[in-house]
C-alpha cells in the first residue's frame, strides 16, 4: 500500500498543490491517482508558471487570436479548460469516497479580495460554466470575503476558503461556513452534497516568526510556530464541530468543513523536508503539496497521528513567543495582506504573458 493510501486509511487526505495541461495529458495524474492522490488545488501562482512558462497553451491561445476575447477571458477559458479535464479525472475519487474528496479547486480572481458582490458573482458563475460537482470555488479569508463564503456555500456551490494564516480568523471561517449550510438548508438545498475545505497557511509562518525570532536572540522557538499554530487551529476544529450548532446541521447530513494544511513546502534548508506534513497528520483533514513534498514525504515521511500529540507544549510555545514582545496576530495579518499581494502580482504577471502571446500570435 502506498503512503498515501497509508494517510487516507488514518483520515488524511493527500491533494496535489499544482496543475498544468502537461500533467493531465500525459497520464501522470492518472498514476497519482492511481498512488493515492485524492484532490487537486490550483492558484494564480501556479496558473502563472503553467501557462506563461510553457508552450502547452499555445495552439489553445491562438484558436481565440482574433475573436476579440478580452485577455482575462482568454485566461480564464484556457483555466477552466484544465479544471475540467482534472475533475473528470478526479471524479472516481469523488465517487469512491462518496463526495469526500476528488475536488479540484480554482480561485477567485484576487484583486477580488476585499469585494464581496464581485466575489459572490465570480465564484457562483465560474461554479456554473464548470457544471461539476468535485469542483471547489477558493475565496480568500478576508473580512469581505466572510460574507461571500455564506452567501456562495448557500447557493449551493463547494468553497475552499484560502489564505487563513490566524485562528482568530479561522474561527470566523467556520462560523461563515455553518451559516451558509444554514442558509442552503432553509432554501431547501440538500446540505449533504455540500463540501468545504478551510486551507489553513503553515509554512510562512515559520518564515515570518523566525525573523523575528533572530532579532530577538532566540533558537528555541525556530521552527517551532507555525506548528503550534496549526495544532491550536486542529483543537478549535474539534470544539466548533462538536457544537449544538453543528449537530443540528450534522444530523440532516451535512459534511464537516475539514482543515487543509496549506503552504507545506519547508521553505528553511536546515529542516525537515516534510516537517510541514508529518507534524499536521489527523483524522478529517487534508494535506495539499506540491510534488516535490509528496515525494519527499513517500521518501522520508512518517504515517502516524501527530496532530493532537504535544498541545500543551504548542500553546507554551505561544505563550513564549508573546513574552518575548512578538505579536503573532500582527504577523499573520501581515501575512494575509502578502498573500493577497503575492496572488494578484501573479495573476497580473499572467495577463501580461498572456496579452505577449496574444500579440506574437496575431
Amino acid at each position: 500500500m502506498s503512503k498515501l493510501n497509508e494517510l487516507a486509511n488514518i483520515g488524511q487526505s493527500v491533494w496535489l498543490d499544482f496543475i498544468s495541461r502537461s500533467l493531465i495529458k500525459s497520464g501522470e495524474l492518472k498514476n497519482l491517482i492511481n498512488d493515492g492522490l485524492r484532490g487537486m488545488t490550483s492558484n494564480p501562482t501556479i496558473f502563472d508558471k503553467a501557462i506563461a512558462n510553457s508552450s502547452d497553451y499555445d495552439e489553445d491561445i491562438k484558436s481565440v487570436v482574433n475573436s476579440g476575447l478580452p485577455v482575462e477571458d482568454v485566461y480564464e477559458k484556457l483555466a477552466l479548460t484544465d479544471i475540467g479535464l482534472a475533475a473528470d479525472e478526479m471524479l472516481r475519487v469523488y465517487n469512491q469516497t462518496k463526495g469526500l474528496d476528488g475536488y479540484v479547486s480554482i480561485e477567485v480572481n484576487p484583486h477580488l479580495a476585499h469585494d464581496t458582490k464581485e466575489t459572490i458573482k465570480q465564484a457562483t458563475r465560474i461554479f456554473k460554466k464548470l457544471g461539476k460537482p468535485n469542483v471547489m470555488i477558493k475565496i480568500p479569508a478576508t473580512e469581505e470575503g466572510l460574507p461571500a463564503i455564506s452567501q456562495v456555500l448557500g447557493s449551493g456551490v463547494n468553497v475552499n476558503v484560502t489564505l487563513i494564516f490566524s485562528n482568530d480568523m479561522y474561527k470566523k471561517v467556520i462560523d461563515a461556513f455553518l451559516t451558509g449550510l444554514e442558509n442552503f438548508d432553509k432554501a431547501g438545498g440538500d446540505i449533504s452534497k455540500l463540501a468545504s475545505v478551510a486551507s489553513f497557511f503553515v509554512s510562512r509562518v515559520d518564515t515570518a516568526v523566525d525573523k523575528e525570532l533572530t532579532i530577538k536572540g532566540n533558537k528555541d522557538l525556530l521552527g517551532k510556530i507555525a506548528v503550534a499554530n496549526s495544532k491550536i487551529a486542529y483543537e478549535i476544529w474539534e470544539e466548533m464541530f462538536n457544537t449544538e450548532r453543528w449537530k443540528k446541521l450534522s444530523a440532516k447530513g451535512a459534511r464537516k468543513q475539514r482543515l487543509l494544511w496549506a503552504s507545506t513546502s519547508t521553505k528553511n534548508p536546515n529542516y525537515s523536508k516534510v516537517l510541514y506534513v508529518d507534524e499536521l497528520i489527523g483524522a478529517d483533514t487534508v494535506n495539499t503539496m506540491p510534488p516535490e513534498t509528496i515525494k519527499d514525504f513517500i521518501d522520508i515521511g512518517k504515517v502516524a497521528i501527530t496532530i493532537n500529540k504535544g498541545v500543551d507544549e504548542a500553546k507554551n510555545q505561544l505563550k513564549n513567543l508573546k513574552e518575548l514582545g512578538i505579536d503573532l496576530s500582527l504577523i499573520t495579518d501581515k501575512l494575509l495582506v502578502d498573500g493577497l499581494k503575492s496572488f494578484s502580482a501573479s495573476f497580473d504577471s499572467l495577463m501580461n504573458s498572456l496579452k505577449a502571446k496574444l500579440d506574437k500570435f496575431k
